[in-house]
């Protein structure tokens, strides 16, 4: 298996075990892993009148989750929610991006408003 198929299928199983972190905090995901012409978007999450747009990073070492979301990361996270936010939200909604950090052996890392949509 090459390294970015080894990277993707590792990214697939982060984002279902989000997935499954979110589910059991109450939020329903409606979407996941949503392309749009300015980026794609790994979880929509609904809770109430709160949509999350969700950034889900994994990596092998806790202490790398530290520098998983930068300046850059978010801003590409921020133009796909803006391309795709009309689909998901309704008129009154809170929408918001979250973004969930994972690492082996430990708990998911939730952190609502990663960036303020």
């Amino acid at each position: 298996m090459s390294e970015r198929a080894r990277r993707e299928a590792q990214g697939r199983r982060g984002e279902s075990l989000a997935a499954w972190f979110l589910r059991l905090k109450g939020w329903r995901i409606v979407a996941r892993r949503v392309k749009t012409p300015r980026g794609e978007i790994d979880l929509v999450a609904r809770r109430g009148k709160v949509v999350a747009f969700v950034e889900v990073k994994w990596r092998q070492r806790d202490s790398d989750l530290d520098l998983a979301l930068d300046d850059y990361r978010l801003r590409r996270v921020r133009a796909a929610v803006e391309a795709a936010a009309h689909r998901y939200a309704k008129p009154g909604d809170e929408v918001r991006i979250d973004a969930v950090l994972l690492a082996p052996g430990r708990f998911p890392r939730h952190m609502a408003n990663a960036l303020i949509a």
